[in-house]
Formats: structure tokens, sequence, C-alpha cells
């Protein structure tokens, strides 16, 4: 069993259920379990019937949620940049919050949600009090944003950090020119930018390393979401993320006598031929339709019993 599980898929078919579900057989079956949700439309709190903030909160017995508080991310990001604006004030370089968002807005500012999802990544993804973390992540292009985010953060750090250096080094001949060896300002330490690139690589090495982490994809058996899915699956291996599963929600067991209900099993049927066919490589479970909203543990757990752990 891998350490980390995400849910992804395009919006409104059950990834907040499923994952949630999810969380709920590992606390059953003994795991420190923390459900994430990254998504900023936050739905956890309404599947388990329990308020959920920004802090891990108890559920039950061994089970955790929390919802990533979306300014948290942005609040340490735009810190870094400050700071850095603050050190090129101080050598004479005055840049106002515009131009510092100027200065790295071609590709290296991410997006707020994709930020706070990444951070909330990052936050959990080093917590050890979990056995195992479900993330529970936002609409597939959010989700195909969040997982290029580490690397497109890492190049805008390192734009940063090169600027930052070309100052420091300018500022200390300076000083050396004017007050001796002496003048030279020491900096110890490893400072903001070196943290947070750290953080953005260890979040991407956990991403892809299949020993700790598994990505699932949440689809509906309908020909729109089965090619939605087979196109996210395709991304996913491109950035190299080890996808292994299609949970296939909201399936049609018993249509008994509704002529409709027989027409849409008919659809489903097809959709889930088409999935086998495209996607033979992934283990494929099913989750029967429930009427109305699933929420409530006792409806978590008649979803779990069709999931793996």
């Amino acid at each position: 069993m891998t350490q980390f599980v995400l849910y992804g898929g395009k919006g409104g078919v059950g990834k907040t259920t499923v994952a949630a579900a999810t969380g709920l057989r590992l606390a059953r079956e003994g795991f420190e379990t923390l459900v994430v949700s990254t998504d900023p439309a936050h739905s956890l709190g309404d599947a388990v019937e329990r308020a959920i903030g920004p802090e891990p909160v108890e559920i039950r017995d061994r089970l955790w949620g929390v919802e990533v508080d979306p300014q948290a991310g942005i609040d340490r990001y735009e810190a870094i940049f400050e700071a850095l604006a603050s050190e090129f004030d101080d050598a004479g370089i005055h840049l106002d919050e515009e131009q510092v968002a100027e200065l790295f807005s071609s590709g290296v500012l991410p997006g707020s949600d994709e930020l706070a999802a990444v951070d909330g990544l990052a936050t959990y993804v080093d917590d050890e009090r979990w056995d195992r973390v479900v993330f529970d992540t936002a609409p597939t292009g959010h989700t195909l944003r969040l997982l290029d985010l580490p690397q497109v953060m890492d190049r805008g750090l390192a734009t940063a950090l090169d600027l930052r250096d070309q100052v420091r080094q300018k500022v200390d001949t300076a000083r050396t020119m004017l007050f001796g060896p002496m003048g030279r300002k020491r900096r110890d330490g490893a400072d903001d930018f070196t943290e947070m690139r750290d953080r953005m690589e260890r979040v991407g090495a956990a991403l892809r390393d299949p020993e700790r982490t598994e990505f699932r994809v949440v689809t509906v058996p309908e020909t729109m979401a089965v090619r939605e899915s087979e196109r996210l699956v395709e991304q996913l291996r491109e950035f190299e993320v080890p996808v292994t599963t299609l949970v296939v929600n909201k399936l049609i067991e018993d249509p008994g006598d509704c002529k409709r209900c027989l027409g849409k099993q008919a659809v489903q049927e097809a959709a889930l031929a088409a999935l086998r066919e495209s996607l033979p490589g992934l283990d494929l479970w099913t989750v029967p339709d429930e009427s109305g909203e699933v929420t409530g543990l006792a409806a978590l757990e008649r979803v779990g019993q069709h999931i793996g752990g």
C-alpha cells in the first residue's frame, strides 16, 4: 500500500465521496489516515457531515480531515517575494508590488488555487503523523496545473535567487570597498528561497514515486467523462505520475422495470467497455449509484466496500 493516494477527475464525478470513503476504510483497517481536500470548492465536510477547517480535525477513530486554506500557501509565497523586494530596496533598487508581480508574472507566479493545493501537498507529504494520506484534488484542469507547479515554481525561484545573488554581490562589493573585509554582510543558515525550493522538490519527488504515491482517476460511465478520463491518464503518464486505477462511480446495477434506467445502463456498459479497451493496464473498480447525495459515515462505508484501500 502506498502512503499517498490522490483522487482526480472532472468535476461532479464524486471524487470527494470516493476519497472520504477510502479514508474511512483505511482508518477501519487500523491506519492513521488523513483526508486532505485541495479542491477550492471544499465539500469534504459535507461528505462526512462534520465541520472541517484548515487544521486537521478528527472525524472518528484514526480518521482525520482537513480542507487546505487557500490563503496559507499564497501568504507563504508572497512573503518570500516581499522579502526580496525589501532586500532590493536596501540595495537602492526600489520595486513596488506591481513591479515585483510583473517581474515574475511570465509563467512564474502560479494561480492561487494551485498554489494553495501544492502548499497543502507539501505540508502533509512532510508530515509523519499519518500512515496514509488521501488527497481529494480539484477538477482536471486544476489538477494538471498542480502537478506541473513544483517545476514551475522551481524555475521561478531559481530566477529570483539568481537575481537576488547578483544584487547581494554588488552590495557586498560596495560595502567591502567602503569598510574592508568586515563590511561584507554575514548570511548564515538556509533562507526562505532555499527552503521553498527544497519543499517543492520533495513534493515533485513524492508525486512521481510509485513506492509512495498512486493516482486514481474517478469517472462516471458516460461518453464525455470517459474521453476526459483517457486524456487525464495520458497526461498523468506524461508527468510520470504513477496512475494505477480507474474508479467508475454511479453505476446502475439493478434498473428494474424502468425503461429509462435500462437505456442508461446500456450506455454505461458501452462506456465501461470503452474504458477497458482504451486503458487496459489499469485496475477498474465500480461503485454503484446511490439515489441522492452520499453523505455521512454509513453511506461512505457502503462506497468503501467497492474500492480498495
